[in-house]
C-alpha cells in the first residue's frame, strides 16, 4: 500500500488550506508531550487547551486516515508503509488525552471513551501481530451491574484460592510489561537522536515507530486496568447519590402566639379580654429583641452601614 503522505498531498496540494497528515499527528502528539510532562496543575486553563487542541488535532487525523483506507485486515504488519507506521499510534493517543480531560460531571463519559480508544487500539496490534499479549476483556458488564458485595461495602468478601492464584499471576504480568516498557523506553532513547535529525535509514525509523507502538501497548493495558477499577468506583458513587435518602429540613419549634399592643394600657385591656394569650406591648417586644441581638441593624454604625451600602454598588463618575 502507497504511504498515506503521498496520497494525503495529492488530494490537498495547497497545504495551507487542509493540513498533511503528517502534520496532524506530529501536532498533536508533541502537544500530548507537552501536557504529559508539565509541572503545571492537570486542570489549570492552559493545560487543559492544550489538552482540547491535541484532541482536535488528532481526531482530524483518524478521519484522514479513515477515509486514505490506510490500514487493512488483510495485510500484514511487514506490508505497512514505514511512513504509515507511526498512524497506529492514533488511537492510544486519544485515549490518553481523553483521560486527562477535567470535568469531573463528565468523568465517566470520558473514562468509557478512553477505554473505547485504548481497545481499539490493543485490537488493531493484535491483528497486526505486533507483540505477544492477552487482550483485556471488551465487555463492561461488570463494570455497569455491580454485585451485593461490590455495592455494600459491609458484606464481607471471602478471597478463595483460585482468586489468590489470580491475584499472584495478574502481578507477575504487571511486572513483566514494567520490564519491557523499561527496555523499549531505553531502545527509543538511543535511536531518537538520529530519527529526529533525519540521519537514520529506513529500516531504523521503522524500528523508532514499532518501539512506539510496542510502548503503548504496555500502557494501554495498564490504562484499561486503571479505568476499569474507576469505572466501578464512579458507578458505585451514581448509585450511592441515587440510593441516598434526601435529609428532611429541621422542625421549628411551634411559636405561642400574643398580642402585641401599643401600650400598658391596651396591654391590660387585651389581658383581660384573652387570658390565654400574653400581651406585649410595642417597647416591651422592642426591648426584649434587643438583649437578644435579633435587630436587624443592632451592633452596626449608622455610618458604616451607609458606607457599605454605597460600596456595594458601582457609581457613575462624574466626566469633566
Amino acid at each position: 500500500m502507497a504511504a498515506a503522505e503521498d496520497a494525503n498531498s495529492k488530494q490537498n496540494p495547497s497545504g495551507s488550506e487542509a493540513p498533511k497528515l503528517s502534520d496532524l499527528l506530529d501536532r498533536g502528539w508533541k502537544l500530548f508531550e507537552e501536557v504529559d510532562t508539565t509541572n503545571e496543575p492537570s486542570s489549570s486553563n492552559a493545560v487543559q487547551v492544550k489538552v482540547k487542541r491535541a484532541l482536535m488535532q488528532l481526531e482530524e487525523a483518524t478521519r484522514m486516515v479513515n477515509q486514505l483506507n490506510v490500514f487493512s485486515r488483510n495485510e500484514a504488519l511487514e506490508e505497512i508503509s514505514t511512513a504509515d507506521l507511526k498512524y497506529l499510534l492514533l488511537p492510544a493517543l486519544l485515549g490518553a488525552l481523553t483521560m486527562k480531560q477535567v470535568n469531573p460531571s463528565k468523568r465517566l463519559e470520558h473514562v468509557q471513551a478512553a477505554r473505547v480508544y485504548f481497545m481499539d487500539f490493543l485490537q488493531r496490534c493484535k491483528d497486526y501481530d505486533v507483540c505477544s499479549f492477552q487482550l483485556p476483556r471488551a465487555s463492561e458488564n461488570t463494570a455497569d451491574t455491580p454485585t451485593e458485595e461490590q455495592t455494600n461495602p459491609s458484606v464481607p468478601m471471602p478471597v478463595s484460592q483460585p482468586d489468590l492464584i489470580a491475584m499472584a499471576t495478574q502481578r507477575q504480568a504487571k511486572i513483566e510489561r514494567f520490564m519491557q516498557r523499561k527496555e523499549t523506553e531505553a531502545k527509543l532513547s538511543e535511536i531518537r537522536g538520529l530519527v529526529e535529525s533525519g540521519s537514520a535509514d529506513e529500516e531504523l525509523v521503522r524500528d523508532f515507530y514499532l518501539l512506539h507502538v510496542r510502548r503503548w501497548v504496555t500502557l494501554a493495558i495498564e490504562e484499561i486496568d486503571s479505568i476499569s477499577q474507576e469505572m466501578e468506583i464512579l458507578k458505585r458513587m451514581e448509585l450511592f447519590k441515587q440510593s441516598a435518602p434526601q435529609p428532611s429540613p429541621p422542625k421549628r419549634p411551634p411559636m405561642k402566639p400574643f398580642i402585641l399592643t401599643k401600650d400598658a394600657v391596651q396591654a391590660k385591656v387585651f389581658g383581660a379580654g384573652y387570658p390565654s394569650l400574653p400581651t406585649m406591648t410595642v417597647d416591651d417586644w422592642y426591648e426584649q429583641h434587643r438583649r437578644q441581638g435579633c435587630l436587624p441593624d443592632q451592633g452596626i454604625p449608622r455610618r458604616a452601614a451607609e458606607g457599605d451600602a454605597v460600596g456595594r454598588f458601582p457609581r457613575l463618575s462624574a466626566s469633566a
